[in-house]
């Protein structure tokens, strides 16, 4: 069996699933067996492991590979080691079709074998750099708030670049849009159903912002492209409002998703759609972001070493993704980041998640490549 293979397997088998996910005491939780896990492979092929503070009883794992001589530059891989949560079924490694079925097998495990493959073979050949430190972090968090990748960006941890493993169908990824979790509120009158013009109905206000946000400001969205992104999106996906069917709403409040292009931020949409709201004499409240600063990434990608791994992928033109990933938080913390790895984000989080064993294999040897080429 290929060792890629057998050690996703063996990953998938350790489940990890995001704690944020299940309740307390669940033995399906955190991360650390497969931090464990992998540090024990880790020592015997010659890396130093150690460990740095994230959250309590959950750090990040490092691998290093350190170079011949003093390391003149740092690059690093950067897969998260949680997952969303599955039925036992989904724990049990499955193949079928030239396909690994599991939890995680795209998202991201199938990255983390990738790479922790690709730098271990590194490793036991002796191929060490001769000026390259290359670290392998593994993050943990990334499906909840992105606390790994968060912490280590406070800590003023530096790298030259980070490959940070999301399933991209092999595509080196230097852009992905940023996002928005915004809450309005309207505020009406209450009355009895038997006399609604006493009141003033806030569903009925609200019906017409959502019909504003989904209509012509979603339409005004897809006039501004970007090369690699496309255009920038809203969807309205909670409603809440009133408490029953005889009495008048006074209050209707909205969870807003909106995916942001570099260059927007949180006080320049929410300045837009304050301002749409204006001109047609709607009122709303707004509330701050419900999540952690999600923003866009834009690496550049004539970057020496963005370059260097672009032509190791066989890639002329970088691509983009519309989610969000850790990139973006260790691209806001100074270190340039990217987004690679084997699978496809359609099969993220499904009932039958893979990863094709072929691209897996592809995955390791690209990495290897790129690798190999550092000095």
């Amino acid at each position: 069996m290929d060792t890629t293979e057998a050690l996703l397997r063996e990953l998938i088998a350790l489940p990890s699933v995001n704690p944020a996910f299940l309740s307390a005491g669940n033995p399906r939780a955190g991360e650390g067996v497969v931090s464990e896990f992998l540090a024990d492979k880790a020592v015997r092929a010659g890396l130093d492991v150690s460990f740095k503070k994230a959250m309590p009883q959950r750090p990040n794992l490092l691998l290093t590979l350190r170079p011949r001589n003093k390391a003149r530059r740092r690059i690093l891989f950067a897969p998260h080691f949680d997952t969303v949560n599955g039925t036992d079924e989904q724990f049990v490694p499955r193949k079928s079709g030239g396909r690994l079925y599991g939890r995680g097998a795209c998202d991201t495990k199938g990255s983390v074998a990738a790479m922790a493959s690709a730098l271990f073979e590194l490793a036991r050949r002796g191929h060490r750099p001769t000026e390259t430190e290359i670290i392998f972090v593994g993050l943990v968090d990334e499906e909840d708030r992105q606390t790994g990748s968060r912490a280590l960006a406070a800590s003023g941890f530096k790298a030259d670049l980070a490959i940070v493993g999301e399933p991209t169908s092999l595509r080196v990824v230097t852009a992905h849009k940023g996002s928005l979790w915004l809450r309005f509120e309207t505020r009406g009158k209450s009355a009895h159903g038997s006399r609604p013009e006493l009141g003033r109905n806030a569903v009925h206000e609200m019906s017409k912002i959502v019909n504003l946000l989904e209509t012509d400001y979603a339409e005004s969205l897809r006039q501004r492209r970007h090369p690699l992104l496309g255009y920038a999106t809203v969807s309205v996906g909670v409603i809440a409002g009133g408490t029953q069917p005889n009495i008048v709403p006074d209050q209707c409040s909205i969870l807003v998703d909106r995916r942001t292009l570099p260059g927007e931020t949180e006080a320049s949409v929410m300045r837009e759609i304050h301002q749409l709201l204006s001109r047609e004499d709607l009122h709303a409240l707004s509330a701050h972001n419900k999540l952690d600063r999600c923003d866009p990434l834009e690496t550049n990608p004539r970057l020496p070493v963005v370059a260097q791994l672009l032509e190791s992928a066989g890639q002329r033109e970088p691509a983009g993704v519309h989610y969000f990933s850790d990139a973006a938080v260790l691209a806001g913390g100074g270190i340039p980041s990217v987004v690679f790895g084997p699978g496809d984000i359609a099969q993220a989080h499904t009932a039958n998640e893979w990863v094709s064993l072929a691209e897996l294999e592809r995955a390791r040897m690209l990495l290897l490549k790129f690798l190999q080429s550092l000095p």
